[in-house]
């Protein structure tokens, strides 16, 4: 058995500690900085993924998310009621319904975009170039090694394991 010291100053040196404190830190400034546009980090990533496939079916957006109906359920309607997305009639599918990304939504995600490089600069003030690289290489190896869905964040469902199924 280790000795463990409990002091603060030991979890310092511990890199798992550092990356939750700094994942808490930087998903609480994000939010902060996402609040101008109306949105919080849930909202922008639904938005972001529509961007790229506007017109999906919420059964298929739950699929790329990972995430359980009743979650996307709810998460498109707070979106509605922003004036962001809208449910249409699936052009195939007359069970599924389509979400569309209104033109509201391109202005909220440049303002959002906006926080993001916002977001960056501030965290990476004192940092060059190669070690922005460096770091960033890393965080990649990291995610990738430890099963995480690429451009998912886990925060979505609040589940760490495997996805929750869709049907």
């Amino acid at each position: 058995m280790t000795d463990v010291d409990p002091s603060p100053a030991s979890l310092f040196e511990r890199p798992a500690f550092l990356l939750g404190q700094l994942g808490s830190y930087t998903a609480g400034r994000f939010s902060d900085l996402l609040e101008p546009a109306g949105i919080g980090p849930r909202h922008f990533g639904m938005l972001r993924l529509l961007r790229e496939h506007d017109g999906q079916s919420q059964q298929q957006l739950c699929e790329t998310l990972g995430i359980h109906r009743n979650v996307m359920v709810g998460l498109v309607d707070e979106l509605e009621k922003r004036q962001l997305v809208e449910r249409r009639k699936h052009p195939t599918d007359r069970r599924a319904h389509a979400v569309y990304l209104l033109p509201s939504a391109h202005e909220v995600l440049a303002r959002a975009y906006e926080a993001v490089d916002a977001l960056e600069a501030e965290l990476f003030a004192n940092f060059g170039a190669r070690d922005r690289a460096t770091l960033l290489a890393l965080l990649q190896r990291l995610s990738v090694d430890n099963g995480l869905r690429r451009g998912i964040h886990p925060g979505l469902t609040g589940d760490r394991s495997a996805p929750p199924p869709c049907s």
